[in-house]
Parts: structure tokens; C-alpha cells; sequence
């Protein structure tokens, strides 16, 4: 009964507003009248009466707001305090504008980066609990993550106890025959189970049947969600149809999820089921295919890396030749989808975050500035009856709409700034990152916009209401805000300063490190001189040049017609390469030592005699390879430095023999020769040991020319081209590249120079920003001594002085936040070293550079308001005051 009395009560006030307050006035001169009444029956004077009546009675005016506010929905003083806190806004137009800027970048900064982290580490993999699958590899010397052989996966797969399913998969099923000739096909194979494991269904026909990987299976192949839409059109009746990979007839069974991707496999449009009925499939030291396994429930990945671990030892003990010292290890899959990309999203989120908290401060200090000047104007209306709940509501009101304004323009800033990066990261890269398809506005950044948008809003209100709460009602009454508000900036806006200054030296200190990273990167010994390089990978399919007698015939023709081309100085032919993953790995042996099977491993690789004259690497002892050195003579090879160092250590090398383990009957390789590291992985990456053999003497169907012009290279990329169909206009090309470009365009630069761009103009804007704060701060502290400054000139101060004392009040301010922000700088640079390449983390030249920097920036913003100091007219500043 007394709910719905309220709630009529509430319902009357909002369809008879004006007859409830005529009413509330009726009843508060009642009350006032009858105690006037009653004093005057005692005896009390009438004038005297009515004073003592309406001090008891108290503030008639607060009675009425909280009389109404307990009887109202409150939408009437909401909307008011709305309207008044726009019209404040309109009034002071340069600080709405210069607040609403500063807050939209760091909400803008912090909206785009976030966009990315969350596409990349925040919503989960597109498979059936993502969490239980695991990536299985086998460590060798040269690392813990190589390939698998499909013998060591079979065994694996019985004899572990810890996964309830285990799968394999590779990249790359061939060229596919189109009515223009051939085209590089990316896909993937995988065994049967693989996408079931996955919990993946497709969304078009069917997926792969149990037994669809053996030898006597019919091709099959599906179609990712993409392929399906840009070549087939997104017709149903796609299925059933035929494609023809190199020689092998596929029939389409169905079409995958748009949001599926396995960005280890990536890019791939075509996935189809392996057929062990190569060579390689059969031979347990032939290893070509990655593991991938989802664990049983309770099973922890410690528990499965120890008891996979035990396999892999099993296999050792019966399989010593192929398998002595082949370590399983086991990684989570979704550590191994964001290795890479985890730490630089997280610095740059760092640094969106710092970004923001500098941005926040200065509107906050502004707001806290304009609240003084606002003292007197709410301390009348604390007089006048406004409630303490009142003047809180219309500060939150005030914060918010100031934060919505600029969490707005901020949020459109950071919506276009995720485009703009996800359309600077390159194709290539992009397609081994799907998960960053995804990347725009969706539920996660909008929840995460709307945050931010609200924790300023309540923290622009919570501060001006603690000012002004913790101040004194009489004394903002009488004095105003003017001396108050310079004893706040010494108390509070220098502090500000100091940590925005910090801020900025950890952001320009990062952005520092990163450029000076990129830069060593850029200019990494790779063994060669990359200008004027010119690149083309071809390939043979098909039944043709199978033979080993065949390829090298192809790589005659090709190296003749390339070699003759204008503008190319020489020529060479690699079976792969540098600059790329670094695969190819084998084991040998040393024949003037006792055969230990100690599983020396080493990358493989297949060169013409003028490879290393064209690429300009150094033949440090030796010789290079002659061009005669084919399948009549002595095998021969050349060896890098560091397979020089790790395993002829104190010893020369050359005319030693190895021979490769497994190799039955033994042929022998004599080394030749010793070359300067040659880069074959990524360029942040250690040198591999590397051994290269004669083209004749290990021919391959996989070539890639390399040229040396004197010309600009990329004039003789067409001229190749045409030059490799004139031998053979049934020869598979890859797009031609140069090294240059290979370099520029490698995943590890991307991620380097991205990285160091995004955190350097995140530095720029914080070095703005905070250095427009300290103007701020020092303008303010002049402005509120000037009759200070006037009296010290009128005795004689000179203006140099004034000058000396203004900068040394800067100069104080930027040395503690300098101070500050190399301890900081120190702290994230350490967390951030995995990022770095060449450079330490207490790298002295950028923190010095850094510190520099930042103090003469801020000595520029501090001198002129010392100037407008040193300008005061004694008789003006005292006349003012």
C-alpha cells in the first residue's frame, strides 16, 4: 500500500508539476505560520517571531529541491543539469574543444590497438574447446620445432596415452591447371582426422571420411569459404566438380566455415587428405609434416609433453640410426598461433594505455583549473540549498557528456585507425594472420569503448567534486578562486607534470629502442649484398622433369637464357631461397672419425658455381664450386662458417669428408670450400649450420633463379619471366621479387618497423601532450604571481633573473619527471627485450638521446611564459592587483 502511494505520489508530481509545487509552498507557509504562531502565544515579539521561525524552518530553497527529489523520478533536474552543463560547454568553447581533442587521441590510440588484441588474443580459435589441442614437433640440434616423420606420427599416435586424437598436416598440395596455364595453388594436406579433431564441420557437402588418407583413396579436396566465393562464385552446385593439381585429378567434397582459418598452414584455399605413397612417406628420416593433438580430459600438457617425451625415447632405442636424439616436444596450439605477434600487440596496448592515462591527466588538470574559477559560483549554490548529492549529479553529468563527446570522436578515430593498419599489413603477411580478419568494431571493443568512455566520465566528475567538497563554504565566498587556484597547481598540476613527462620518456624511450631495433635488423650481415638482386622462383609439375637427368637440363636452359638477359651481370640457381624458414634440414656424419650416430644436423641446400659470385658472399677458404662438378665427379660441398664453428671446431675444414647418415652404400663429399654465413632463416634469427652441394649433383624440380644487374632490378623481373616461358611455357612462376624487397617485406620487418612506427607516433603525441602540460602548469604559476613579479622588478630584480626563476621552476619539474621515466623506461624496455633486435634494453645512447630530447622541449614550452614573465610593467602588475 505505501509502494503504490509513492508511486501515485511520483505520478502526480509528473502530470501536475505546477499544482504539486503551489501545493509544497502551501504547506511550507503553514509550517512556518503555525511556529510563528506558537512563539508569538509565548511571548515572543512578532518580528522576532518570524526570524526565529524561518531559522528553524531552514533554507526554504534546499527543502523544495529535496522535497522534490525524494517525490520525483528526477528526469526534470537531470535534464536541467544537463542543459546546464552543454551551455558551459558552449561558454567555454576552448577548453571543451582542447579537451574533447586530447581525450578522442587516447581513446582513439587505446579503441585501435585494442581492436587488434582482442581479434588476435582475446576471442578464441574457431575450433571445439581450443584450449586441449597441442603442436607436436620434433627438436633436433638445430632447434625443438622441426617436422615429423609420417612413420615417427603413426607410432606416435599408438603408442602415446595422453591425446584422445592426433593429426597431421603440411603445407602446399601443388600448381593448379587452369585454362591460363598453371597458378600456384596455397593449401594444405592433412590426414583424415584432422578438421574432425578440430570439432569443424563444413558448411557445403562433407568432410573428409575416416580411411580418405590412404594410398588407394581417391583425391578429395575442400574449398576454404574464400576460394569458394572469389573462383567458384558460391554456387551450391560446386560440388562434384574436378580440379587438377599438377597431374592429379581432385574431386570438391564441400566447402569450409568463412570463420575457419589454421593460421599455422596459412594461406590455404585448398585442403586435401595426404596419401603416404611417396618416398618420403616411407623412410622414418624423411620429415615433412607438423603434429597436431587434442588431450584427453585431466590431462595436463606438462603430463603429455612427458609422456610423448617417452615415445619419442622408445623410438630412439629402436630406431637409433633416424632417430638418435629426435626430442618430442609439445607447445600449446594457441602459443604457437601468437608467438610472434603476443608481445607487440601488448607493447603497443602498453603503449595506447599510457597514452590515454597522459591524455586523461591534462583534461583532468584542466578540469580541475576550471573548477577553481567555478568555487564561487557553487559555493552561492551550496548557499542557496543545493544538496551535496545535487552538486555531485551535475559534476557526473558534466564528466560524462565531456567523456562522450570525446569517447565518440575517439571511438570513430580508432574505428578508422584499425582500418588504415589492417590495410598497411601486407597480403602475404595478412594471410598467415587470419585471425586479424576480423579486426573492426564488434561486442569486445565496443564493451571495452564504453569503459574507458565511463571511467573518464566518473573520474572528471570525481575530482572537481572532492575540490571543491573539501573546501571551505565561507572562505570560497569571500575569496574566489584566484589564489586558490595557483596554491593547487604547486600542490597537485605540478605532480601531473611530472608524470606525464615520466609517460612520454617511457614512450619515446620505447619508440627509440624499437627504431634503433629495425634499424640494426635493416642493415643484419646476411652474407650478401641485396641490391640489385633479382628473384624468380619456378617450379616443374607433372610428369615432366622427374628425372634427375631432366632438371638438370632444365637448369642449363634456364641459367642460359637468364644469363644473356640486358642488364644482368650474373647468374645463379638455388633449390631454395634465403631469407626464408630455414627448412631442409639432414644429418651427416664425419668419415675420419668413427661412425657415434651423434645425429649432426644441418640445412641442405642446392647451388649452381656462381650462386655465391652472384649473391657477392665470401668464400673464406677453399674454393667454389666448378662448373663441371656434376654426377661424374667427386661429390663436393661448401660448408658456412658456423657449421665451420660448431662442428669442425680448431680444425680447417676443408678437404675433410662426411657422408650422409643413412647413406647406403656410402657415398663420400669432400668439403671444398668455407663460406661467410649466408641468412637462409629470418633475419632475426641465429645462423644455421648450412652445407651446399653442386646443382648437378642433387638437382631439384624447385629452382629459383637469382640475378645481379647493373640496372635498376626491378627493369629485369618481366624479361625473366618471359625468359622462363621461352624455355618452357609449361613451368610453373611464382610472383618475381627482389631481395630488397624480400628483406623489406618479411614478416620479422613487418613486425619490427609496425611496431616502431605505431609506438613512435604514440611517443609523439605523448611528447605534445605532456609538453603542453608543463607550458600549461608554468603560464598558470605566472600568471598567479604577477604582482610577485612586478614587485620583485620594481626593486630592482633584472629580467634575467625573472628568466632564472621561471626555468628553474620548469627545469625542477622536468628533471624529477626525466628521473622518473628512466626508472620506468628501464622496467618496460626489460619486459619488451624479446622485441629487440641488436639492441640492449639499457641501451645508454637512446635513454641520453631520449633524456635530451625531452629537455629541450620542454625548456622551449618554459620559455615563453618566462618571457611574458620577464615582460611584466611593475606599475601595471601592482595597478592590476
Amino acid at each position: 500500500m505505501k509502494t503504490l502511494r509513492q508511486m501515485s505520489t511520483k505520478l502526480l508530481h509528473l502530470l501536475r508539476r505546477e499544482q504539486y509545487r503551489n501545493e509544497l509552498e502551501e504547506e511550507m507557509a503553514f509550517h512556518r505560520a503555525q511556529t510563528e504562531h506558537d512563539l508569538r502565544s509565548e511571548g515572543v515579539a512578532s518580528t522576532d517571531a518570524r526570524r526565529i521561525a524561518k531559522r528553524q524552518f531552514g533554507n526554504t530553497e534546499g527543502l523544495k529541491e529535496r522535497s522534490t527529489e525524494m517525490v520525483s523520478f528526477r528526469f526534470e533536474s537531470v535534464a536541467q543539469d544537463l542543459r546546464f552543463a552543454l551551455r558551459q560547454l558552449r561558454k567555454n568553447r576552448g577548453f571543451a574543444l582542447t579537451a574533447i581533442l586530447i581525450l578522442a587521441l587516447g581513446i582513439g590510440a587505446s579503441v585501435a590497438i585494442f581492436g587488434f588484441v582482442d581479434a588476435a588474443l582475446i576471442r578464441p580459435l574457431p575450433y571445439a574447446n581450443p584450449t586441449r589441442l597441442a603442436m607436436l614437433y620434433e627438436g633436433i640440434n638445430l632447434g625443438p620445432r622441426f617436422h615429423l616423420s609420417y612413420l615417427d606420427y603413426v607410432d606416435w599416435k599408438k603408442m602415446n596415452h595422453s591425446f584422445e586424437d592426433m593429426e597431421i598436416y603440411a603445407q602446399g598440395i601443388g600448381m593448379l591447371r587452369t585454362p591460363q596455364g598453371l597458378q600456384p595453388a596455397d593449401g594444405a594436406e592433412v590426414s583424415a582426422g584432422f578438421l574432425k579433431m578440430l570439432g569443424v564441420t563444413p558448411v557445403l557437402g562433407r568432410g573428409f571420411y575416416a580411411g580418405e588418407d590412404e594410398a588407394s583413396a581417391p583425391p578429395t579436396v575442400l574449398l576454404s569459404y574464400g576460394i569458394w566465393q572469389r573462383k567458384f562464385g558460391g554456387r551450391a552446385d560446386v560440388l562434384g566438380q574436378t580440379l587438377q593439381f599438377d597431374d592429379k585429378a581432385m574431386t570438391i567434397i564441400g566447402v569450409l566455415p568463412k570463420e575457419f582459418h589454421f593460421a599455422l598452414a596459412e594461406p590455404a584455399d585448398y585442403w586435401t587428405t595426404m596419401h603416404p605413397d611417396g618416398v618420403c612417406q616411407k623412410q622414418r628420416g624423411c620429415h615433412n609434416y607438423f603434429g597436431v593433438a587434442r588431450l584427453k580430459d585431466g590431462v595436463s600438457f606438462a603430463s603429455a609433453a612427458a609422456d610423448i617425451h617417452g615415445v619419442s625415447e622408445r623410438l630412439e632405442g629402436v630406431y637409433p640410426d633416424t632417430n638418435r636424439e629426435r626430442v618430442a616436444t609439445l607447445f600449446p596450439l594457441t602459443e604457437e598461433f601468437l608467438g610472434n605477434i603476443r608481445p607487440i600487440l601488448l607493447v603497443l596496448l602498453g603503449g595506447a594505455g599510457l597514452l590515454l592515462l597522459i591524455a586523461s591527466m591534462n583534461v583532468a588538470s584542466l578540469l580541475l583549473v576550471r573548477t577553481e574559477s567555478r568555487r564561487r559560483e557553487i559555493a552561492v549554490r551550496g548557499a542557496l540549498g543545493a544538496s551535496a548529492s545535487r552538486l555531485m549529479r551535475q559534476f557526473v553529468i558534466e564528466g560524462l557528456l565531456l567523456a562522450g563527446l570525446g569517447g565518440s570522436l575517439g571511438i570513430a578515430l580508432g574505428t578508422e585507425a584499425m582500418r588504415l593498419l589492417h590495410q598497411f599489413v601486407p597480403r602475404d603477411m595478412l594471410a598467415t594472420m587470419p585471425y586479424l580478419q576480423g579486426t573492426g568494431m564488434n561486442l569486445h571493443v565496443a564493451i571495452f569503448s564504453t569503459v574507458i568512455c565511463v571511467a573518464a566520465g566518473l573520474m572528471f566528475a570525481w575530482m572537481p567534486y572532492l575540490r571543491i567538497t573539501r573546501g571551505d563554504l565561507r572562505e570560497d565566498l569571500s575569496e574566489g578562486a584566484r589564489g586558490s587556484a595557483g596554491t593547487l597547481w604547486k600542490r597537485f598540476g605540478a605532480n601531473l607534470v611530472v608524470i606525464e613527462i615520466a609517460t612520454a620518456m617511457v614512450l619515446l624511450v620505447g619508440a627509440g629502442l624499437l627504431g634503433k631495433s629495425l634499424y640494426r635488423l635493416l642493415h643484419a650481415d646476411t652474407g650478401m649484398e641485396p641490391d640489385h638482386l633479382a628473384l624468380l622462383r619456378v617450379a616443374a609439375v607433372g610428369n615432366t622433369y622427374q628425372k634427375e637427368a631432366e632438371q638438370i637440363v632444365l637448369e642449363r636452359k634456364l641459367f642460359e637464357e637468364i644469363s644473356h638477359l640486358p642488364g644482368v651481370n650474373s647468374a645463379g640457381i638455388t633449390n631454395q631461397l634465403p631469407l626464408g624458414d630455414g627448412d631442409g634440414a639432414t644429418s651427416f656424419h664425419r668419415l675420419d672419425r668413427p661412425y657415434l650416430k651423434l645425429n649432426q644436423e644441418v640445412t641442405r641446400r642446392s647451388i649452381t658455381s656462381s650462386y655465391f659470385a652472384t649473391l657477392k658472399a665470401r668464400i673464406t677458404r677453399g674454393r667454389a664450386f666448378r662448373a663441371d662438378e656434376d654426377a661424374s665427379k667427386p661429390l663436393t660441398a661448401i660448408i658456412n662458417s658456423t657449421l665451420a664453428r660448431q662442428y669442425f671446431a680448431g680444425e680447417d675444414p676443408v678437404g675433410k669428408r662426411i657422408a650422409w647418415d643413412g647413406d647406403s652404400p656410402v657415398h663420400p663429399i669432400e668439403i671444398v670450400g668455407v663460406v661467410d654465413d649466408v641468412q637462409e632463416g629470418q633475419l632475426d634469427a641465429a645462423p644455421r649450420a648450412v652445407l651446399y652441394q653442386p646443382f648437378e649433383q642433387n638437382p631439384d624440380n624447385g629452382l629459383a633463379l637469382v640475378v645481379r644487374t647493373s640496372q635498376s632490378e626491378e627493369s629485369v623481373l618481366r624479361e625473366m619471366t618471359e625468359g622462363v616461358h621461352h624455355v618452357d611455357p609449361g613451368l610453373a612462376i611464382f610472383p618475381p621479387s627482389t631481395m630488397m624487397q624480400r628483406i623489406h617485406d618479411s614478416p620479422t620487418t613487418y613486425l619490427h618497423r609496425s611496431s616502431a612506427w605505431i609506438v613512435a607516433g604514440f611517443a609523439g603525441i605523448a611528447l605534445i601532450l605532456s609538453v603542453v602540460g608543463l607550458y600549461g602548469v608554468i603560464a598558470y604559476s605566472v600568471s598567479q604571481r604577477t604582482r610577485e613579479i612586478g614587485v620583485r622588478m620594481a626593486l630592482g630584480a633584472l629580467r634575467g633573473s625573472v628568466y632564472s626563476m621561471i626555468l628553474r621552476e620548469a627545469g625542477l619539474l622536468t628533471a624529477f619527471g626525466i628521473t622518473l621515466g628512466v626508472g620506468a623506461s628501464l622496467g618496460a624496455a626489460t619486459l619488451m627485450r624479446k622485441l629487440l633486435f641488436g639492441v640492449a634494453a639499457w641501451d645508454a645512447e637512446t635513454l641520453a638521446g631520449v633524456a635530451v630530447v625531452l629537455a629541450c622541449f620542454a625548456m622551449l614550452a618554459s620559455f615563453l611564459p618566462a618571457r611574458r614573465a620577464a615582460g611584466v610593467d611593475p606599475v601595471e602588475a601592482l595597478r592590476s592587483e
